[in-house]
C-alpha cells in the first residue's frame, strides 16, 4: 500500500470515528450526525459480490493446493474482465470479490462476461478443475470508506445474492439494479423467491 493510499484511507477512517464516537454521546442529536456521515461518505455505486460454487467442499476434498490453484485460475480469469468494464476491486477474501462500478451497465456487463468466460474454460476441464461462478449486483447509495469497503442496505443485499443464494452461473440482482438497468439497456429478467434483507425484491438476470 503507498503512503499517499494510506493517508487517504486513514483520513477516511478517522473522520468517521470521530463522528461515531458523538454520536454515542448522551442526548447527541443523531439525526444530524447521521447526515454529516451521509454528506461526507454517501455515494451511488453499483456493489458486486462474487462467490466460487462448491469452493469450500472441493478445498476438503482435494486439498489446499486445489485451493491454490482454484484461486489463482479465478484471479487469472476474471479480474482483468472487471478491470476492463472499469470496476474497483476493493476486497478479496478467499474465493469471494467485492467489487464497486460507476456505471450500472458496465456491472452487469462484467458479471455476464465473466459468465461467459468460465463456460468457455470449463468445456476442457475436468469436474473439480472448473471454475463455477456466482455472482450478486446491488446499486444505490452506500457509505464509502475510503478504497477499504461500502455499507448499505444494497451492499447487503448483493452479497447474501452472490454469496449465498445464487446457484452456479447465476448472476443475482436486487430490485434496484433492474429498475435503474432498464433506463439505459435492455435485458430480461426473472423474479426468484429468496428476497435478501436490503432488497424489496431479486431477480435472476437472463443472459
Amino acid at each position: 500500500m503507498s503512503y499517499k493510499k494510506t493517508i487517504l484511507t486513514s483520513a477516511s477512517e478517522d473522520r468517521l470515528e470521530k463522528l461515531i464516537k458523538e454520536r454515542l454521546a448522551p442526548r447527541a442529536d443523531k439525526e444530524m450526525i447521521d447526515k454529516r456521515i451521509w454528506d461526507l461518505f454517501g455515494e451511488e455505486w453499483c456493489v458486486m459480490f462474487t462467490d466460487l460454487s462448491g469452493f469450500s467442499r472441493n478445498v476438503a476434498k482435494f486439498g489446499i493446493i486445489h485451493f491454490l490453484q482454484t484461486i489463482y485460475e479465478s484471479q487469472r480469469l476474471l479480474i482483468p474482465i472487471l478491470e476492463n468494464n472499469d470496476g474497483i476491486l476493493l476486497k478479496i477474501e478467499g474465493d469471494s470479490y467485492l467489487v464497486i462500478f460507476r456505471n450500472i451497465t458496465k456491472a452487469v456487463h462484467s458479471s455476464i462476461e465473466m459468465q461467459k468466460a468460465l463456460i468457455k474454460y470449463n468445456k476442457t476441464k475436468s469436474a473439480e478443475e472448473k471454475v463455477l461462478l456466482c455472482v450478486g449486483l446491488g446499486y444505490g447509495k452506500m457509505l464509502r470508506i475510503g478504497d477499504e469497503d461500502v455499507f448499505g442496505p444494497e451492499v447487503n443485499a448483493a452479497s447474501k445474492l452472490g454469496e449465498d443464494i445464487a446457484k452456479t452461473g447465476e448472476i443475482l440482482v436486487t430490485e434496484s439494479v433492474k429498475e435503474n438497468l432498464q433506463k439505459v439497456d435492455k435485458h430480461k429478467f426473472e423474479l426468484i423467491k429468496d428476497i435478501p434483507p436490503g432488497a424489496k425484491k431479486a431477480y435472476k438476470l437472463k443472459y
